[in-house]
């Protein structure tokens, strides 16, 4: 199996919705609906919505109200990074996120009953290495704009 064919999942799952929406936006060169968004990226408006409100609120795109309202590109999508929309999808304040302690509970039996894995130590040496990660990624993402995507996709 190649890797192209598994399907290649990093970030906030909204990331790809996000960025379909983006590279949608930046070639329709004006204002967008949530519905019209939605049936371009196969999507739901109403999770349209949510997506765009991140992007919103990083200030990525603006919004218009209202029947004839929509959404359209803040700045040039020359501008626009992958690893923008990573940032606003990942940290948007208005996002409900589960904050449960996975390995609090987390004990392994060894052949000596003293020895036990400390949960919360795990959790603190795993959270370091991932926000690492997660650094890599934003910067390698930075790499790569918007008006780029937009030139090597092809529309139909």
């Amino acid at each position: 199996m190649s890797i192209a064919s598994r399907g290649v999942y990093i970030g906030p799952p909204r990331l790809k919705t996000a960025i379909h929406a983006m590279v949608w936006l930046a070639k329709s060169g004006s204002m967008v609906s949530s519905g019209l968004i939605a049936s371009q990226v196969d999507s739901h408006a109403t999770f349209i919505r949510r997506v765009m409100q991140s992007l919103n609120s990083a200030g990525i795109v603006e919004s218009k109200g209202g029947r004839e309202g929509g959404y359209f590109l803040k700045k040039p999508s020359t501008e626009i990074t992958l690893g923008d929309i990573y940032e606003a999808i990942n940290n948007d304040p208005n996002d409900v996120k589960g904050n449960e302690k996975v390995g609090e509970q987390l004990s392994v039996e060894c052949d000596q009953p003293e020895k036990r894995l400390d949960g919360e130590q795990l959790d603190v040496e795993l959270e370091q290495i991932l926000q690492q990660a997660e650094l890599n990624t934003i910067e390698y993402l930075r790499n790569y704009t918007i008006a780029e995507l937009v030139d090597r996709v092809r529309f139909f």
